[in-house]
Order: C-alpha cells, then structure tokens, then sequence
C-alpha cells in the first residue's frame, strides 16, 4: 500500500487558507470591539449625573476663557464649546483636571471669540458705551422699565435715547453680573415705552426649549433667527467674567447687540449676553433667560 503524501504546492495552499481563516477571524474581533476614548467617539453611551456634574466643575476649575458648557441631559455628556482662542493645550488641561470624568466630556470647536458684544453706536447709550434694549416691563405699581444685560448696566448711571446723550431715559436701577447677566432700567425721562419688540407684540415670557426656533433682535444687526442648542450653559468670557444658566443658541450677534431681546412670537425668552462670530458667517450667542431677570426684579412684560 502506499502512502500518498502531500504535495508541496497542496501543502502550501492549505497554509494559504488557514492564514486567510485567522485573518478573517481577526478583521472580525476588530470591528467588533471597538476603542473608544471619550464621549464624542461614542454617541450612544450615558453617563450618571454625578459624573456630569464632576466633569462641569472640573471644567470651571481649568479656568479657560473662551469656553462654554452645559449637560446634554440624554446622556448626562458635558458638552464644551470652545472658541477660537483655546489651544489644544488648554483643552488638554480640560480633560485632565477632569480626570476619571474626562470620557463624559465632548468638546466642539466654534469660530470666532467669546465676547460680552458691547460698542459705540445708536440705541441705548450710557455713559460707558451702547448696549440694545431687552424687553419693556413694569412692576405691580405701575412704573415703567426697561430689562437688558447686566454687564451693559454694570457702573452705568444714566441712560440715553440718543448717541448725544440728550435724550434721558432713566437710570440703572438694579444689575447683575457676573454670575448672572441682567440689569434693569427705569424710565424717569420723556422716553414712553412700548410692550412690543420691533412690530412684535410681546405678551407673555416663559422658558425655551432644546430645538425650538428663536429671533434676536439687536442695535447693530436687527432681526435674525436660529435654534437653541443647550440649556443651562456656563460661560466663561475670561478676567473672572462667568456667568451660569445661559441659553446657548446658533443666533449670531455682533457687538452692541448686547442686552437685545431673544423670543419667540409674542413670548419673552431671554437677553443677549455674548458669543463669537458674526450675522456673516454664523456663529454662537448665549442669552440670560428673561423669567430669571424678571422674577429677581418683581417686573412682567405687557
């Protein structure tokens, strides 16, 4: 009997397959586990909410200007938008001195830089610059005023109609930032009021939601729409300059924007606070919502 051998070329075909069977086997456990290193690798995993909030006070702890964040609460991930300004470095000292909380971090870049929007110009002048009226309110008594940004009545005194500063309007009678960003006004002057924004008669102030489609309404740019994009956003503008609980939307603005109006159809929302960009190319605006600055001062729109 004989005993049939294989061949070279049968013995070098069957190595051929083997290798070819591993080889398959290990494409396959590759794709099926992948790495992943932070949130944004992974869309779909959730974190615990004592992680988001580790995460966002690591992140006011870093102390990096031109950041802003807020908690996607599907999925408990701390969503950091940072400007033009921040470096790689400083986004690495981000994610370090959040430590074991890092992965919860997702960060997006937007172009431009942070700013608080104030100039020269038309609108409402005091004596420190031009700022845009938020939204006409008035107390249970009656007396008139006026909500805008609080870091536009920060140390002013007496507001203006007109850039001559001829015409009074009243003066500051409450404000607020950092921390916060409202101011109030109160008219003393011969300026009478309305209760509408532009034509847009303004009834009602309430909270926004993530998604719901918004207008801004500024000195410098006018009219403009977008989106709200997060709730609850901390900014951080730089010199000690954060202020908490903002409206992060794709809204642009442009300096002397600053304090104008956020709403939607007759419904207050809130009062432009900063952002980066421009109404040419885009950009993010952060708001203070208006329910806060009217229940600190006692007002309501009409």
């Amino acid at each position: 009997m004989r005993i049939k051998r294989n061949t070279p070329r049968t013995g070098v075909a069957r190595r051929a397959k083997l290798i070819a069977a591993a080889s398959a086997v290990v494409a396959t456990a590759a794709i099926a586990v992948p790495s992943v290193a932070n949130a944004s690798d992974d869309p779909a995993k959730t974190f615990s909410a004592s992680e988001a909030k580790a995460a966002s006070a690591a992140v006011l702890d870093a102390d990096v200007a031109g950041t802003a964040w807020y908690v996607d609460k599907a999925t408990n991930t701390l969503v950091v938008t940072a400007d033009s300004t921040v470096s790689q470095a400083e986004i690495a000292k981000i994610k370090k001195t959040a430590g074991a909380n890092a992965d919860a971090i997702e960060v997006k870049r937007t172009s431009g830089t942070f700013s608080k929007l104030i100039s020269g110009g038309d609108a409402i002048y005091s004596s420190s610059g031009r700022c845009s009226l938020g939204f006409n309110v008035r107390n249970s008594s009656g007396t008139n005023y006026f909500v805008t940004a609080g870091h536009c009545t920060e140390g002013a005194g007496t507001w203006y109609s007109n850039s001559g500063r001829s015409t009074v309007i009243g003066p500051t009678a409450g404000s607020s930032f950092p921390t916060n960003d409202y101011g109030l006004v109160r008219y003393s002057g011969s300026v009478t009021p309305s209760g509408t924004v532009g034509g847009q008669d303004i009834t009602r102030a309430a909270n926004p939601t993530v998604g719901q489609t918004v207008t801004r309404r500024g000195s410098t740019t006018g009219t403009h729409s977008g989106r709200v994009t997060g709730l609850n956003a901390t900014v951080n503008y730089g010199g000690g300059d954060v202020v908490y609980g903002m409206i992060q939307t794709t809204v642009c603005a442009e300096p002397g924007d600053s304090g104008g109006p956020l709403y939607s159809g007759t419904t207050a929302l809130g009062l432009t606070s900063g952002g980066s960009g421009n109404c040419s190319s885009g950009g993010t605006t952060f708001f203070q919502p208006v329910v806060e600055a009217l229940n600190a001062y006692g007002v309501s729109v009409y």
